[in-house]
């Protein structure tokens, strides 16, 4: 049973710590990394969609184009909440990979309160995979206003809920061209 609410793929940061960007970066047998990732999560959501700044795949796939010029998450959450008519959306990084269905479902099924359910980690907060809610985009919106973008800090003030997680493994990002290469070698280890 696939999930309802509607997951979107974060891709459309700066990639400068990878110097190209890593969206595109091919990745196990697919053309990009947004693609993979779009496959992926097809099969645990009804819908899926990518947030960018512009239409760059090559791959047929609905894109929500960020509706401000600054370059951070943050634009891409209130264009996502502007754009889609859902209570809420389930948010991964296109850098995340290995996020997988275990984590995911731990993520989605939490208590309705909350504007946001995050993954936490002894190494912080994964505040681009989780779920929020509609609820948090007034507060969002005064964010971005007030040019304050850290993603950390808009979940700090709602109401947030922390899932733990013991293991750093499948919150890997894909930042460096190192972390990229190790990635591609947990793909091929058995």
């Amino acid at each position: 049973m696939k999930y309802t609410l509607p997951a979107v793929i974060f891709s459309g940061g700066k990639s400068s710590r990878m110097g190209e960007d890593k969206s595109l970066l091919p990745f196990a047998g697919y053309d990009s990394l947004a693609q993979y990732q779009y496959e992926r999560l097809l099969k645990l959501f009804e819908t899926v969609y990518l947030s960018a700044k512009e239409e760059k795949f090559s791959f047929s796939a609905p894109v929500i184009l960020d509706k401000d010029t600054g370059s951070s998450p943050l634009v891409g959450l209130v264009s996502a909440f502007e754009t889609l008519p859902a209570e809420a959306l389930f948010i991964l990084s296109v850098d995340a990979p290995f996020v997988d269905e275990t984590v995911i479902a731990r993520l989605v099924t939490p208590a309705a309160e909350a504007d946001a359910v995050i993954a936490h980690t002894p190494q912080g907060t994964q505040p681009l995979c989780g779920l929020y809610r509609r609820s948090i985009l007034p507060l969002a919106k005064a964010h971005l206003d007030q040019g304050m973008h850290r993603m950390n800090h808009l979940l700090r003030q709602a109401r947030t809920t922390y899932v733990p997680f013991e293991e750093e493994a499948p919150f890997l990002n894909l930042n460096h061209p190192s972390e990229y290469e190790e990635a591609l070698q947990r793909l091929t280890s058995p």
